[in-house]
């Protein structure tokens, strides 16, 4: 396969996973902790009014969704990439900060929560992505700056 698809690819497949393994998460997360008595989890809004509502645990699924749906796709846009797969790993965590940022003025949330978010779950993760893509790949492909073709 042409390189140049490969890497199209590699962005586009590492979006979907990623953001599907985010809203994945997400929505699964009221089940798994749920919301304060009255608060619509599918509306900012409510969210936005009830925000005093919310203690520590509810902020625990939303920052490993964010994380997560960030490893999943920059690992998938490593393993796809035909060429400087670092480099798509990292556009997917700077695409997925970029969303993370824009939701901080949509959503509000604990200054602790937002810095924590921002700081932890995007970047950090990009680079976690390249470490396991690069042992998947039988390692140097990160450390060495060796580009493989695969």
């Amino acid at each position: 396969m042409n390189a140049l698809v490969r890497n199209i690819l590699a962005i586009i497949f590492g979006l979907v996973l990623g953001a599907s393994v985010n809203m994945s998460l997400i929505v699964l997360g009221p089940y798994l902790i749920p919301p304060p008595t009255g608060v619509d989890v599918t509306d900012a809004q409510s969210i936005g009014a009830s925000m005093h509502l919310f203690g520590a645990e509810h902020f625990v699924v939303p920052f490993l969704a964010h994380a997560l749906g960030t490893l999943t796709g920059a690992l998938a846009a490593f393993l796809i990439a035909a060429s400087y797969r670092s480099l798509f790993a990292y556009a997917i965590g700077v695409l997925f900060l970029a969303g993370g940022i824009s939701v901080t003025f949509m959503i509000p949330a604990p200054t602790w929560f937002i810095i924590l978010d921002l700081v932890v779950a995007y970047l950090p993760m990009a680079w976690i992505g390249t470490l396991l893509g690069d042992r998947v790949k039988g390692g140097n492909t990160v450390k060495s700056g060796k580009r493989r073709a695969a």
